[in-house]
């Protein structure tokens, strides 16, 4: 439950610290309209919300929900890179290409990621447990702390530094929240390793 609520709490911290600086970046830093801003923000807020219904299916039929959280991570993490490259090659032609590819991995890795790990923690207990409902509120206290903080912290150092540190803290934030959902896998495999050699 530990690490499935610290893997959350540094997803969040990740996805809502790029919205927090997105709209601004479209604004100010792509110098799009207001109207062609909000445009890609509705359709790529609409999309996040949709792709888990591929994600879970994918993960229902092919690939569980461990592999399905792995690939979507890795997917997000590259998505918050090239959006930090978007916001690091500003004024050039290739800022709008990084930012629509960021957008793409994004999309598709939150397919993957967000319903297999609520998934995870309702495995974790029995059907009927009381123990479930105290599971999930551990959870969600997790995305809350992560949304809470991600838009304070990359909403000021996206503006007051460059929209590219902004997204670069997101993309540091969905790389920690993968490693602590590997490690203890990896860990467990080492050892593995290590005894099978002793």
């Amino acid at each position: 439950m530990y690490i499935l609520f610290v893997t959350e709490m540094w997803e969040r911290f990740s996805y809502y610290g790029m919205r927090a600086i997105f709209m601004l970046f479209l604004v100010k830093g792509l110098l799009m309209s207001e109207k062609d801003a909000s445009n890609i923000y509705g359709s790529f807020t609409g999309l996040v919300y949709l792709t888990p219904l591929i994600g879970g299916y994918i993960s229902d039929r092919y690939w569980g929900n461990r592999r399905s959280i792995f690939i979507g991570g890795i997917l997000m993490a590259i998505g918050q890179f090239l959006m930090f490259m978007s916001g690091n090659v500003l004024g050039t032609p290739v800022a709008n290409p990084f930012m629509i590819a960021g957008l793409t991995f994004l999309i598709i890795g939150n397919g993957f990621f967000k319903p297999n790990i609520s998934t995870i923690v309702g495995s974790l207990y029995p059907p009927g447990s009381p123990r479930r409902d105290a599971g999930y509120t551990i959870f969600y206290m997790g995305v809350n702390m992560g949304a809470a903080m991600s838009p304070l912290l990359c909403g000021y150092i996206g503006e007051n530094y460059g929209w590219h540190y902004g997204f670069g803290l997101a993309t540091i934030g969905m790389m920690v929240g993968l490693a602590v959902f590997i490690m203890p896998n990896l860990v467990t495999q080492l050892l593995k390793i290590g005894r099978a050699h002793v």
